[in-house]
């Protein structure tokens, strides 16, 4: 089985949406995915691009993808965040995922980052076990902290 990694183009995010929806049914959040393919479009191959897109092919289909972004350490400098890695259920365990996981570490240290970041449920275990013997450290002692738009507009008071 030949595995292709390649950079996403505007016409992969139909495929790329269906991924973000099979991976917030994994995680168990069916209903939480609220970007639109042509929110994707506009972020990742607009005028103002936020992110990168690298797509995995098997047989001319897309069975994977890995979405990253720049941002910016106060204590590293410029740094790549991964935001999601998705493998459908059926190609899981077959290397796929562990090409689109290369491929962004290729990509951070052609980039010059000093850091790349994500993070991953605490009961997804074959993840967390792929990561800690890829080398990647799991920082146990700090909490992922967010807020979503109703609590913004509740602080800030709109």
């Amino acid at each position: 089985m030949e595995i292709v990694i390649r950079n996403a183009v505007r016409e992969d995010m139909s495929s790329v949406l269906q991924l973000i929806k099979e991976l917030a049914e994994f995680e168990k959040e069916p209903n939480a995915v609220e970007v639109t393919r042509n929110e994707l479009e506009d972020a990742g191959f607009g005028e103002h691009k936020q992110f990168d897109c690298f797509v995995a092919e098997v047989e001319q289909n897309i069975v994977g993808m890995a979405l990253i972004y720049f941002r910016f350490s106060t204590w590293k400098g410029k740094t790549v965040h991964l935001e999601d890695l998705i493998v459908t259920e059926e190609m899981r365990g077959k290397g796929v995922g562990q090409a689109l996981y290369r491929r962004v570490l290729k990509f951070a240290l052609d980039q010059g980052v000093k850091r790349v970041n994500w993070v991953v449920l605490d009961w997804n275990k074959p993840a967390i076990e792929f990561y800690e013997r890829s080398g990647a450290t799991i920082l146990s002692n700090w909490w992922q902290v967010e807020m979503e738009e109703p609590a913004l507009k509740a602080y800030i008071g709109n």
